[in-house]
């Protein structure tokens, strides 16, 4: 049992010695202005895809699921042109 177990010493010796803080540290650091937090990442969309819950027959799933990667995307585009038109 004991081979299962992880090592979880840690390899750091002196609490005082701090690691230096570096470039990379302060890129991934967020920002503020003033008190306010300033999003990081992709920027909300004005039309953001829904998840939804739908039962299929599974061969038709199957058959979807046959074309390959990018496969959900296939479906969405061919739902999107048999939609009807508003």
């Amino acid at each position: 049992m004991l081979a299962n177990r992880r090592n979880t010493r840690s390899t750091w010796a002196d609490p005082d010695d701090a690691p230096g803080l570096t470039e990379e540290f302060f890129e991934k650091a967020d920002l503020y202005q003033g008190d306010k937090l300033v999003k990081r990442g992709r920027p909300k969309l004005d039309n953001p895809k829904v998840a939804v819950s739908l039962r299929l027959p599974s061969e038709v799933l199957a058959r979807w699921k046959a074309t390959g990667a990018g496969w959900q995307t296939r479906m969405a585009e061919s739902l999107k042109h048999h939609a009807p038109k508003t």
